[in-house]
């Protein structure tokens, strides 16, 4: 799959086939208009684009500054390269950009930019200046720019918009199995190991503390997990437990992401490792003291064992 990150230098597409979304998750239901566009593209010997925005449109339009999204920019790029999509194109999305016209949306950019055969798009598309421009404003320029416009269903449309939702909706409560589910793959994320107060380490529970630098990251509810590590200077995954949580048995009060690794002892601090969400165990709790909370552990780890070992 190619990636182009601006429009400057594009080749030429030879029955350019485009469709054009925010794709975030890249879950079941917009794997539908991905394979959608793909028929399109293989029926008239064409080639397939994917037309996206960075950052999000809404940070720009609504200053919106605190979304929070399924997918980091690297994640998207590396979802689509398994979909079988030729083309990425990445649009950076900015207050200009935001102010053109929905005419000259459809003739400065899209066909200028991409000389479109098919464009794939839902019925309730908006784009241009304040959101003006439509599916019917898109076919009353078909025949004079040559190209067809093939509308996304409305009900695989209410399908992805309900799924996203959920999804979202599930991973802030921590309901990771029915996320995944509708994703269609495991939730993960990355962060880099930091030193922390190594209290773990003295009852025999190591863990590695996680900074998480992408603030757009959406990231699990507070709670013990079962998940899976993947370590890129051992280049292998460990199962482990994870707990995001204020820490309250030690008197914690800011939050905090810990993992430990199951039968892992290898120094790792300043790595980037991701983990891959698999299933919430329990919430946080706020024991008596240090030896109760070690017993919770080992309930825990035991836990988390047999979940990934299925």
């Amino acid at each position: 799959m190619n990636i182009y990150n601006n429009t400057d230098h594009l080749p030429h597409f030879e029955n350019a086939c485009i469709t054009i979304g925010s794709f975030d998750g890249l879950h079941k239901g917009h794997l539908k208009v991905i394979n959608q566009l793909r028929e399109e593209a293989k029926a008239v010997n064409g080639t397939s684009i994917v037309i996206t925005f960075y950052p999000h449109p809404k940070q720009i339009v609504n200053n919106d500054k605190a979304i929070t999204q399924l997918n980091t920019f690297e994640e998207k790029c590396n979802l689509f390269e398994n979909t079988g999509i030729e083309n990425l194109v990445v649009i950076p999305f900015t207050k200009q950009f935001a102010e053109m016209t929905a005419e000259n949306y459809i003739q400065d950019f899209l066909v200028k930019t991409f000389h479109p055969k098919i464009i794939v798009i839902g019925y309730d598309h908006k784009f241009g200046k304040n959101r003006t421009g439509d599916i019917t404003l898109l076919k009353n320029f078909a025949d004079q720019h040559h190209y067809k416009v093939k509308e996304i269903s409305e009900h695989l449309l209410n399908e992805i918009t309900i799924s996203s939702t959920k999804i979202r909706e599930r991973i802030s409560i921590g309901q990771i199995e029915t996320a995944n589910d509708l994703l269609g793959y495991v939730y993960s994320f990355s962060g880099k190991v930091i030193e922390g107060n190594k209290i773990g380490r003295t009852i025999d529970f190591p863990t590695a503390n996680i900074e998480v630098e992408n603030t757009e990251k959406l990231l699990p509810s507070i709670g013990v997990y079962a998940v899976s590590v993947f370590v890129p200077s051992q280049k292998d995954s460990y199962k482990g437990m994870m707990n995001i949580g204020l820490r309250p048995t030690i008197g914690g009060n800011s939050l905090t992401i810990e993992v430990h690794l199951i039968n892992f002892n290898q120094m790792i601090y300043g790595e980037e490792i991701r983990i891959f969400v698999k299933q919430k165990i329990r919430d946080e709790i706020k024991f008596e003291n240090i030896e109760h909370l070690k017993i919770q552990l080992i309930q825990d780890k035991i836990k988390a064992i047999e979940i990934l070992s299925n």
